[in-house]
């Protein structure tokens, strides 16, 4: 498929941010579509990009971490994640996630893909990554409004998780579907 189009594209007149809310800002844009000089008023919302991890034991366990979730008010079986720093790398971000959430560390990391979180109005990306041979080594550091509850899977109540919904949240979901479909058999 070939990367070049033909679509005009919005030229930002303005841009302010309106709303601050710690973990992304509101910003709102004034543009003119080139061409036929159309104006309009978007939202964009400004985040740091974020990271998601699969870890997977020596035994092939994965290991994922219930937690509460305030947007849909359940708890929600994912793998371990959070925002990346700034000036910090996905894969940095991957290893330090892993440990303040699980107490586990990886042998090696790496990243199985990428994407943009929801191009339609944010402007951050997410990173999936790898994390092989994870073992626990040190005590969990969560945040100060996190509460976790680790659990390992094997392959096959993995698949069963995601086959029968239980498994819900897009960030978890999408790597964990690029790992069963690169470790497939």
């Amino acid at each position: 498929m070939d990367d070049t189009f033909n679509l005009p594209r919005w030229q930002v007149e303005t841009s302010e941010i309106v709303f601050d809310a710690r973990i992304f800002k509101v910003r709102r844009q004034r543009s003119r579509l080139a061409g036929n000089g159309r104006r309009a008023e978007f939202y964009v919302l400004d985040s740091p990009d974020w990271v998601n991890v699969v870890p997977v034991t020596p035994e092939g366990k994965i290991l994922l971490v219930a937690q509460f979730r305030h947007g849909t008010g359940t708890i929600s079986l994912e793998t371990p994640g959070g925002l990346v720093d700034a000036g910090e790398s996905p894969l940095d971000a991957a290893a330090r996630e892993l440990r303040e959430e699980t107490g586990y560390t990886a042998r090696t990391l790496r990243i199985l893909g990428a994407t943009d979180a929801n191009p339609a109005f944010m402007n951050n990306r997410f990173t999936a990554v790898l994390a092989e041979d994870v073992t626990q080594t040190d005590p969990t550091a969560w945040d100060e409004h996190e509460e976790l509850e680790p659990r390992l899977v094997d392959r096959a109540e993995l698949e069963a998780l995601l086959r029968r919904g239980l498994i819900r949240n897009t960030f978890t979901v999408l790597p964990l579907l690029w790992y069963l479909l690169e470790t497939k058999s």
